[in-house]
This record gives structure tokens, sequence and C-alpha cells, in this order.
């Protein structure tokens, strides 16, 4: 009994000490962001919003923000659209190569970003698509649209297909069906996963190196930044990133988590 007590404490004590390691350095980025100093070291000199003034004063970083939402919400949409059908595909049909082609969907989701960079710049250099923030869009989407299909395939599972069934019975088409019954039941998963899309979209580095043109979106920026030295300013826009992130994280897990 006291060595299981022994280990859970130090169970508990590793936990503790992984949330520390990764989330101290968030905690510091954000406290730096308000200290009335160009130099990011200790001691503070005192509180400012004068970063963050400057955040919104500067053109170029707003239009590569601008482009990182207009990627962001491009891809995700994208994702749905893509995802959707495609778990009710998986789930509902059985069809040749089904196994084969949910391996396939899934499989971006575990290839490290630098290998799906790479492999789409050479294929999009065969079909002669230039790199620009389409191509972007297209490498978000096929990178991300597993999760749309995982989350969306996990919750149709738990459907009653009674319900379906019903529903045909009682004269309703295939679009009603799934308008009327089928997609109320996981409309919460379709949003917590689209979220999930937007928020790793908006803060995707390796895909995005390689498939970028001239228009360069928010971390591309931020990592260009950093080759100079880390400033405030960068301190103010990293914690607002950090902040924006944390709520549709939050709001994507509480919508996941729902039955219905």
């Amino acid at each position: 009994m006291h060595k299981l007590l022994w280990w859970q404490k130090s169970l508990v004590g590793v936990a503790i000490g992984t949330l520390l390691f990764l989330y101290v350095p968030v905690a510091i980025l954000i406290l730096f962001s308000f200290n009335d100093s160009p130099v990011t070291s200790f001691p503070l000199s005192g509180f400012t919003w004068g970063w963050y003034e400057k955040v919104f004063a500067n053109e170029d970083l707003l239009k590569a923000l601008v482009n990182s939402l207009i990627v962001a919400v491009s891809a995700t949409a994208l994702t749905i659209v893509i995802g959707v059908p495609a778990a009710l595909a998986l789930d509902r049909y059985p069809f040749i190569g089904k196994s084969i082609f949910r391996n396939t969907i899934l499989l971006p989701l575990s290839l490290p970003g630098i290998v799906t960079g790479i492999a789409m710049l050479n294929f999009y250099k065969q079909i002669g698509l230039p790199q620009s923030l389409t191509a972007v869009v297209i490498g978000h989407a096929t990178a991300l649209v597993g999760i749309v299909v995982s989350q969306v395939l996990a919750r149709l599972e738990k459907v009653n297909r009674n319900l379906a069934e019903a529903s045909s019975d009682l004269g309703a088409d295939g679009f009603e069906t799934f308008f009327r019954v089928i997609l109320p039941n996981i409309k919460t998963a379709i949003i917590g996963s689209g979220l999930l899309c937007f928020t790793l979209s908006f803060d995707e580095i390796p895909v995005t190196y390689f498939l970028t043109g001239r228009d360069i979106t928010l971390p591309m920026y931020i990592y260009s930044t950093l080759r100079r030295g880390i400033t405030p300013e960068i301190n103010a826009i990293g914690a607002l990133i950090v902040l924006v992130s944390l709520v549709i994280i939050f709001a994507s897990v509480s919508m996941l988590r729902e039955k219905k």
C-alpha cells in the first residue's frame, strides 16, 4: 500500500514537472509582452500595453495575419466538405478497398509536416500549380482532413442506425434524412473538429514553408522575424495567439465531448 502510494506521488510529480516544463515558457512569453523595455530579460522595468499597440500598427504583420485567417478558414471549410462525406461513406457503405481508403485518408496525421510539405511541393511542380496561398490551403486541407474524418466517424458510430431507417420508413429521402436526422447528431463533432483544424492550420509552419509564395502567413512572418532576435512585439503577438488558440481548443474539446 505504501509502495503504491509512493508510485502515485512520483507520477503526480512527473506530471506536474512536465506541465511546468511546457507552460512556464509560455507564461514568461506573456509576461514579457507587458514589459516596458525592448530588452527581453529580467528584472522587468514596468508595465505597458505599448507592444500590443505596435502589433496592431504593423502593416506587414497584419497582412500576414489576414493571410493566415484566409488560409485557415478556407482549409477548414475544405476539410469539412471532404471529411464529412468521407466519414459517412466509411460508416454507412461497404466497398472494395474500404480499409485502405480509411488508412490512406488518416495517413497525413502520422506524417511529419516536412515530409508532407516536400511531397506536395514535388507534386505541385509536376501539375504546374505554383507556390501560393491556394497551394497552402490545399496542403493544409490534405494534412488535416483526417481529423474531421476520425472525429465525425467516431460520432456516427454512436448514432442509432434505427433513426435513419425510421426516417426512410416515414418517406424521407437521403437528403432529408441527413439534414434532419444525421446532421443534428453529428453537428458538434463537425464544429469541434473544424475548430481544431482551424487552430492547427493557423499555426502550421512546415507545410506552409514549402508551399507558400510571396504572400506569407503569420507563423512564417514570426519565424522570419525571430532570425533577428526575440522582440517584445513578437512576445505580444505570441501571447495573443496563445490566448485565441486556448479558447478555440477548449471550445473544440467541449464540442467533441458532447454526445449530441
